[in-house]
């Protein structure tokens, strides 16, 4: 698996790339300090995935989110996991608006456990797509509800277990929770993903697709907050 490190940070950066040469089905390829740097290096080495910060040069404001966008449209091919503070959660919005597929959004800290952190890069550069469990939690507490949203056609039981679905829960896990059976969640589920008008074969998973409807338009508030 080849890897663009976009980071700008000198320690971090020497410190993913020391983590990182522990495994030898992973080479980093190039580095990268700024925007510019680092589209410049996808371009030269056309790698499986990019590992980049949020904020970096010239702005240190969303260079990691528009590369991102960028990348969506040049090199579709190419996974991105950013990497970010807890401060910048709601950009996990922005990195998914144009499809979850691909993309990976992590914590900073997430860094110093190096099995979650490649096994991450492993299944963004797969196509698939890793939400660090952090930003699932914050963007709950910090999200609000559109008057006009679709989540209003689901009952509060659907919005309940749908709140654990963003939160990675598995049905049976849902099912403990709320003390049903596996089969009651499969039908929960399936009334969810058919009011939400996500359609079976769309290239998002429809679970996924679900969490990210649920992210941009649901707070804690309601009641719906999941239960510890």
């Amino acid at each position: 698996m080849r890897v663009v490190l976009a980071e700008d940070g000198d320690l971090l950066r020497a410190g993913v790339l020391a983590l990182l040469e522990g495994f030898d089905d992973i080479d980093v390829v190039a580095t990268a300090t700024s925007l510019p740097e680092l589209l410049a290096a996808v371009d030269q080495h056309r790698p499986d995935v990019l590992l980049t910060d949020i904020r970096m040069p010239p702005d240190f404001t969303d260079e990691g989110i528009r590369a991102a966008g960028e990348l969506r449209r040049t090199h579709p091919d190419i996974g991105v996991v950013a990497l970010t503070q807890y401060s910048d959660v709601e950009y996990a919005l922005d990195l998914v608006r144009d499809g979850s597929d691909g993309r990976g959004y992590l914590l900073k800290e997430r860094v110093a456990d190096v099995d979650e952190l490649v096994a991450a890069l492993r299944t963004v550069a797969a196509g698939g797509s890793v939400i660090d469990q952090i930003v699932v939690d914050a963007l709950m507490a910090t999200s609000t509800r559109r008057h006009d949203s679709v989540i209003d056609r689901l009952t509060p039981r659907e919005l309940e277990v749908l709140a654990m679905v963003a939160r990675g829960m598995t049905n049976a896990a849902i099912a403990d929770e709320l003390v049903v059976t596996d089969r009651a969640v499969e039908k929960h589920i399936n009334s969810i993903l058919s009011k939400l008008d996500l359609p079976s074969d769309a290239p998002v998973h429809r679970r996924v697709a679900a969490t990210l409807v649920f992210l941009s338009e649901v707070g804690v508030g309601g009641g719906v907050a999941p239960r510890r």
